[in-house]
């Protein structure tokens, strides 16, 4: 099994989104980039930590691989954003990749080229690409925020478009 850490706006969002891909597995909402050690959640979202919102994971390259792993990721939010995602606005929020060996970060590179010659998103990618230094996991009632609140407002809005495009554009990736 492969370490996986993707920032791609709110944690609830990109969490709902991986837990439901084979080969994904121990996905967990997080805190990573940032200078504070173990941030609290209304610290992260005041953007006093310089953390962003993240999810780490596990995932089999046997059944998923990295290159799929990031074409979920740049389908399933926008990475032209600079710090912003919807009504999310802040550096919690941004575009982030935080790879966790020098292949991912080889393979994002070349990825987010790719993408970038072909034109796909009208804007310049602002995604950034670090290495992992250390991802705190975010309080427990985080976990499985989505599944556990399909009802809110923000989980209707944001969240139910971004498992519609999921499971219209990558059902083969789907568990």
């Amino acid at each position: 099994m492969k370490l996986g850490v993707f920032a791609g706006g709110c944690f609830w969002c990109t969490e709902a989104v991986f837990k439901r891909l084979k080969g994904v597995s121990n996905v967990k909402s997080g805190y990573t980039g940032g200078f504070i050690k173990n941030p609290p959640y209304r610290e992260v979202c005041q953007g006093r930590t310089g953390h962003t919102e993240g999810i780490s994971f596990n995932f089999d390259e046997n059944l998923i691989s990295y290159v799929e792993l990031l074409e979920v990721f740049f389908a399933t939010h926008d990475p032209t954003t600079l710090n912003r995602q919807g009504n999310d606005v802040g550096s919690q929020y941004r575009s982030a990749i935080f790879y966790t060996e020098n292949d991912q970060y080889k393979i994002a590179k070349k990825y987010i080229m790719a993408l970038e010659n072909s034109k796909i998103f009208k804007n310049t990618i602002v995604t950034e690409l670090n290495p992992l230094e250390v991802f705190y996991n975010a309080e427990s009632d985080h976990d499985n925020y989505y599944e556990l609140n399909r009802d809110q407002p923000y989980c209707t809005y944001l969240i139910d478009p971004k498992i519609e495009k999921l499971t219209k554009s990558f059902k083969k990736l789907l568990k």
